[in-house]
């Protein structure tokens, strides 16, 4: 049996469809990441999976039961993390844990959710001092100690640092490594690419594509030619820029560090040139025909 499964779900706003006609299954122990850009329709759906709201027709099941009327033992099975939450600013974070932890009929240790999220060290503080990206571990640890069989993150890294971001990565890494099913949506392409099994596309509530990331890059255009440029060189001696061919100028990435072209526009010889797929970035925007925001998000 699936541990998520979704047939024809629908749901209306008035004459306005959210989510109009999407089927997929999730597979126990997958990670799914719901990608599209804003008003696609992936909240509306993960908010019907948690059971927050019902759909207008088809059927939802998570675990087999329907999220919408199942009880207090369905809800110790599935862990959320939302995209925002308010804890106690004044308890430590293992006060924190146990708190929620005692809600659970058979939760993880404190010290293993802990150790789960990378915040061992940090267990004695309280959580009102603590930065961004540790806070955002703390609500994911709010969400495993309850030892979930699905876990649904909604945005679980919008905000972080790129320090952070990873940190958080792998965390849900070490989740699913343990079997979990994990449920995400992200307006990071990178992010999906680096945790994902698999990739669900949606736009203008349809899904568009349903697939792994590397199939995804495979078909979403032509092959790229990258160059990445030495960074030590790079820092020392920025004029290295300037050295570059007249033609590959206008193909030189906004960080300024590698360059990325199309394997019809040019055809180089430079020594560390990677020949390969667009990236997921390029073929999610292939699919939805839409354009990223700087710094990797979904616009």
């Amino acid at each position: 049996m699936s541990a998520v499964a979704v047939e024809h779900l629908v749901k209306r706003y008035g004459e306005f469809a959210a989510v109009d006609d999407v089927s997929f299954d999730v597979p126990a122990g997958q990670l799914l990441a719901l990608l599209g850009p804003n008003g696609a329709g992936k909240t509306t759906t993960l908010e019907i999976l948690e059971g927050f709201i019902a759909p207008t027709s088809g059927s939802a099941r998570v675990l087999g039961a329907d999220p919408h009327r199942a009880g207090r033992a369905w809800r110790a099975r599935v862990g959320l993390v939302l995209q925002s939450t308010s804890l106690d600013a004044e308890l430590t974070v293992r006060q924190t844990l146990a708190l929620f932890a005692a809600l659970y009929p058979s939760p993880v240790s404190v010290d293993e959710a802990l150790e789960l999220v990378d915040l061992a060290d940090d267990a004695a503080s309280r959580v009102g001092v603590l930065s961004g990206g540790q806070r955002r571990r703390v609500d994911l640890a709010v969400g495993i100690v309850g030892r979930p069989e699905v876990l649904f993150l909604d945005e679980p890294t919008t905000g972080l640092d790129p320090e952070a971001r990873r940190h958080t990565w792998a965390a849900v890494g070490n989740l699913t490594a343990n079997g979990t099913t994990v449920v995400l949506t992200s307006h990071y392409i990178d992010e999906a690419d680096h945790l994902a099994n698999r990739v669900l596309v949606l736009a203008g509530g349809r899904v568009v594509a349903d697939t792994t990331p590397s199939t995804l890059r495979a078909r979403g255009g032509p092959s790229t030619l990258r160059y990445r440029l030495p960074e030590a060189r790079l820092q020392s001696d920025p004029s290295l820029l300037g050295e570059l061919p007249a033609a590959l100028v206008p193909y030189v990435e906004p960080d300024g560090r590698s360059i990325t072209v199309s394997a019809s526009d040019l055809k180089p010889a430079l020594a560390g040139l990677e020949v390969g797929p667009p990236s997921l970035e390029e073929a999610y925007l292939a699919a939805i025909g839409g354009t990223t925001a700087p710094g990797g998000e979904l616009a």
